[in-house]
């Protein structure tokens, strides 16, 4: 009946496309799966299936355009083979569960050199359960292969499709991620574009005003703009967590303060190794720009030489903070206290921190400490 030896009618029977071959396809493309790295989550999957069918051979196999590729395998030692070949072509085509218990007594691949091979290399078996997206179309199969003809008990024929429901749950949650990941830079994008753009319009009309106390406001807004721009940046490089490493926060923020100061005065800061939730990173770069602006504006009149430190430290499971200058502090003869609007947006800070700013003037300059 088959040509298994008659080698002027050996046929290799390629199988026909799906139906409905063209939105197959663009499903499949859709989920951006093709030749990208081996994963953990999908060779666990294989090889629990393996293990399970006490099969040698079990293979994620997706159906491309020309050939099939697999995601994940195990026994085969390759990433894909050519459709010419595919007994899960033929598979894809069928009913959602497809067992051939002898691949050589099946016209479709009784002459596939993979199952007439000799040695016992031959793929003599073959099971597999359809991968069906959500729009119906199979993208492939999970297969289990073995070099002799055998058939699965009816616990194993329900654990392959329960693994290969597994299989596209994993896929659906890869895209899904993927899109979001797409949907989150493109938001961290304009979110970094507005907040420029405001803090452009801020600087622009404070630099239009004459009135000192409306100035000062503006100068606070825009302090406050730069912090919340340096605390997005910082989330949008920490991989989606809700937390931003605080030494490079710290470096952010002082850098940035450090931009706007005069020339004859200098920030630096220390910080332990620690991550602060977005939340906290908010609240503190508040407190310590508006800590900076006070000791830039009243710590050193003219062009005296200055220094604002900046030291954030773990201790106990609590952290603290501390900001010094070496500014006139008790010397200045105004006695002026910190800005009553800085002054205001500190303790409003350190509310969100269940904390209470200790600021004071020092012989030695001003001092600002916070525990939380």
């Amino acid at each position: 009946m088959f040509s298994r030896t008659n080698p002027e009618r050996a046929i290799v029977l390629r199988a026909n496309p799906h139906p409905q071959q063209d939105q197959r396809l663009r499903t499949l493309y859709g989920y951006d799966i093709l030749d990208t790295p081996r994963e953990a989550e999908f060779d666990e999957i294989v090889e629990l299936a393996a293990e399970i069918c006490d099969a040698p051979i079990s293979v994620i196999n997706l159906i491309d355009k020309d050939r099939q590729w697999f995601k994940a395998e195990v026994g085969l030692g390759a990433r894909e083979t050519p459709l010419d070949t595919s007994l899960c072509s033929h598979a894809i085509l069928e009913a959602p569960f497809v067992e051939i218990p002898d691949t050589l007594e099946d016209p479709r691949m009784a002459d596939n050199p993979l199952c007439t091979a000799g040695d016992g290399n031959g793929l003599r078996f073959y099971a597999g359960a359809l991968l069906v997206a959500p729009d119906g179309l199979p993208l492939g199969t999970l297969c289990i292969l073995d070099n002799k003809p055998r058939a699965l008990s009816a616990h194993q024929r329900k654990a392959v499709a329960v693994l290969a429901r597994q299989v596209m749950k994993q896929l659906d949650l890869r895209l899904s991620l993927s899109r979001q990941a797409v949907l989150m830079s493109e938001a961290d994008h304009r979110v970094k574009n507005s907040l420029q753009t405001l803090s452009a319009m801020v600087r622009l009309h404070a630099r239009q005003l004459d009135d000192k106390a409306t100035i000062d406001v503006l100068d606070s807004i825009q302090r406050r703009v730069n912090a919340m721009a340096t605390l997005h940046g910082e989330l949008q490089s920490s991989g989606g967590r809700d937390e931003v490493d605080a030494e490079k926060y710290l470096d952010k923020v002082a850098g940035l303060l450090q931009q706007t100061a005069p020339d004859h005065i200098k920030i630096s800061y220390t910080a332990d190794q620690a991550l602060l939730r977005a939340n906290v990173a908010s609240s503190l770069g508040l407190i310590i720009s508006e800590f900076a602006a006070n000791s830039i504006k009243h710590g050193f009149p003219g062009t005296t030489p200055g220094h604002i430190t900046i030291d954030l430290a773990l201790r106990d499971g609590h952290f603290h903070l501390t900001c010094k200058d070496n500014g006139l502090g008790t010397k200045s003869e105004s006695k002026q206290r910190p800005d009553s609007i800085g002054q205001t947006l500190m303790a409003a800070a350190a509310s969100q921190l269940d904390a209470q700013v200790d600021h004071k003037l020092t012989p030695e300059g001003s001092r600002l400490s916070l525990t939380f």
